[in-house]
């Protein structure tokens, strides 16, 4: 047991707030808080940090964490009549003492299964009964896995509809140098526009301006590439269509008071997503969404950053 202890920790982290440690023997690791069940780091076995968490991050309930990976549910953002994102991450998440079964492929065993239910209080804002059960797992590699189950257990047969997003903050050197792969020729909402619907014309996504994008019917692969780090981060996704790419560049930036002015040049959103069509279902019915992510060295072709052997590979 001495070693499983190691890998799984429950620590106190800012503010006092109840956290989890995931630590994988070849050294890389993850910070899991039960306020929100939200992720707020993910280190490589270097001890190098991969998510961004603003350095204005108030950890204080209900202010929801800056940065990291926020779980928009049961709406994201203001699609829909509840507050921005949705509830899911200003709660208090319990650890899942006795969660049903897991297929053998997320079976390592630096992981951690949290469960948030409704409170009073919720219903009276969204009166439906449900589970929803995170799994959080660091594979052998470091790759760090989020898998969200939600059912249904309404008792009046009613059946309920939701949208979700992983709001997935990355650490990047430089977000001018950065390219985002696998998006390109699809359509998107724009919510810069009123969320119109345009086709994506680059051939990668770069950034110089404020961008908040909803890409539509996604692969199920999709790749940023951080030219100065020479690191690719590879997002593998399931149950998941959409993605968004968010960054607030210089004027958003400033007017967020959980937000450093610059900061903006250092992060970058790419939110694996189920928007465009809502989920539904029925009681008893469990959607299920995964994402996978994985951060590989990228190496250089022809002065560019090669994707196609990025996202071709495995």
């Amino acid at each position: 047991m001495s070693s499983e202890r190691v890998l799984v920790e429950l620590s106190k982290g800012v503010n006092g707030l109840d956290k989890i440690i995931l630590r994988e023997t070849r050294g890389s690791s993850a910070e899991v808080y039960l306020y929100g069940g939200h992720v707020t780091s993910w280190k490589n076995d270097h001890g190098e940090e991969l998510l961004f968490v603003s350095s204005k991050a108030l950890f204080k309930p209900p202010k929801a964490i800056r940065g990291g990976i926020p779980i928009c549910f049961p709406q994201f953002s203001n699609h829909g009549p509840l507050e921005q994102h949705g509830f899911a991450r200003n709660r208090f998440w319990s650890i899942d003492t006795d969660p049903p079964a897991f297929p053998t492929n997320s079976s390592g065993k630096a992981h951690i299964n949290l469960i948030l239910r409704p409170s009073e209080e919720d219903m009276k804002i969204w009166p439906h009964s449900y589970e929803f059960r995170l799994r959080v797992a660091l594979g052998p590699g470091g790759d760090l896995m989020l898998t969200s189950r939600i059912r249904n257990t309404n008792t009046d047969g009613k059946p309920f509809t939701f949208t979700f997003a992983y709001h997935t903050y990355f650490s990047v050197s430089d977000i001018s140098e950065v390219r985002v792969e696998g998006l390109e020729t699809l359509d998107y909402l724009d919510n810069l526009q009123n969320k119109e619907r345009f086709t994506e014309q680059g051939d990668a996504i770069t950034f110089e301006t404020e961008l908040d994008k909803i890409y539509l019917s996604t692969p199920t692969k999709i790749a940023i590439l951080d030219h100065e780090k020479k690191r690719t981060f590879v997002i593998r996704k399931d149950g998941l269509p959409d993605a968004v790419v968010w960054n607030p560049w210089d004027k958003k930036a400033k007017a967020m008071a959980d937000f450093g002015d610059d900061e903006y040049k250092h992060m970058l959103c790419v939110e694996a997503a189920a928007i465009e069509k809502p989920i539904t279902l029925k009681p008893g019915e469990e959607w299920r969404g995964r994402q996978e992510l994985s951060a590989v060295p990228s190496s250089y072709c022809s002065g560019q950053l090669d994707p196609q052997k990025v996202l071709l590979g495995s």
